[in-house]
């Protein structure tokens, strides 16, 4: 269960993110003049991220906090408030956490 919650979340933040939505997610950005783009990339991101928590674990309580998680998260970021190593550091927590909780029987 560590290995498919730490490697669904290497997925979702590498391949299945790429450059553009890296970008887009940034409400500090601009990538489309005129237009406000990044709610709409975060949450896109992190629903990648929540469903990725649903189908490992099966928990729809899990993929929610797991979307919660990672917007706060990579808006810190995006906000200069957390290095990438700190972001990447928090993420992984969270995974530690669902797993905790996954094992003992609360969710």
């Amino acid at each position: 269960m560590a290995l498919m919650l730490f490697a669904a979340h290497a997925l979702a933040d590498y391949p299945l993110q790429g450059d553009w939505l890296s970008k887009a997610k940034n409400h500090k950005l601009s990538l489309v003049p005129g237009e406000t783009i990044w709610p709409m990339a975060l949450a896109g991101h992190a629903a990648i991220h929540a469903l990725l928590m649903l189908l490992v674990t099966g928990s729809v309580i899990i993929a929610f906090a797991e979307l919660v998680c990672h917007t706060v998260i990579d808006y810190a970021k995006c906000d200069g408030r957390l290095t990438y190593n700190q972001d990447q550091l928090l993420h992984v927590a969270c995974k530690a956490v669902w797993l905790v909780l996954i094992v003992s029987g609360l969710v």
